[in-house]
């Protein structure tokens, strides 16, 4: 959460924390439920997705459960800061948001499918924050890695408003973005399959319980 402000902003490249240029830490070389590397280069054939929906702690458990995905690891993506630390991006002074790498075949589950699973297990209404959790972190992000993804998920969201619309729901926050120029960086190895290592641990995510359609059309490319 962001202490002394009203309300969570968005710093400027400018007022960001500037990092450093190594992190501070070695990442596992394994998931701890899937046994895959955490770490590219993956296998050919496979397909990588980014999503930030809150808390990274429950929002990866949801996608390593879905199946056809590969392997998954939660970092900081969407704002200035390099290799920041969880302190600095909890500070709101990185512009990061938490964010969930999914690792994918699409042979298995499509990018629809995971979408399907991003807007049904988190409110993507509400700005800057997911429930009781409060601060610039906690937002709504899809960064996509193909014109396909980007295509496929502007649809999805349209989409999901109609029917978010219908329910009483106001209008999607979710920023929708190129990943390029956008680094995610690896959070602390502690973060990773933070819920398989204490299934008790707390995590604020959840959705509205409304249902996304899944279907619309895909782009090629």
């Amino acid at each position: 959460m962001i202490f002394g402000r009203r309300t969570p902003e968005l710093p400027t490249p400018e007022q960001a924390l500037k990092g450093r240029p190594e992190p501070e830490f070695t990442l596992p070389s394994r998931h701890t439920v899937l046994g895959n590397p955490l770490a590219g280069p993956y296998p050919a054939g496979l397909e990588v997705a980014d999503f930030g929906m809150g808390c990274f702690w429950g929002a990866e458990r949801k996608f390593w459960q879905t199946p056809g995905v590969w392997t998954t690891l939660v970092g900081y993506q969407g704002g200035s800061t390099v290799n920041p630390a969880y302190d600095e991006v909890c500070s709101g002074l990185t512009g990061h948001t938490e964010a969930v790498r999914v690792v994918y075949d699409p042979a298995l589950v499509s990018y629809e499918q995971l979408l399907k699973v991003f807007w049904e297990n988190h409110d993507p209404t509400q700005g800057f924050r997911q429930g009781n959790d409060v601060g610039t972190q906690y937002r709504s992000a899809i960064y996509t890695h193909t014109p396909a993804q980007e295509a496929t998920a502007q649809a999805s969201r349209a989409s999901y408003q109609k029917v978010l619309t219908g329910s009483g729901y106001g209008t999607i926050t979710t920023e929708l973005l190129p990943a390029q120029g956008r680094t995610f960086y690896a959070a602390e190895p502690y973060h990773q399959q933070y819920l398989d290592k204490n299934p008790a641990g707390y995590c604020g995510i959840g959705g509205t319980g409304v249902s996304c359609p899944i279907g619309v059309a895909r782009a090629e490319g």
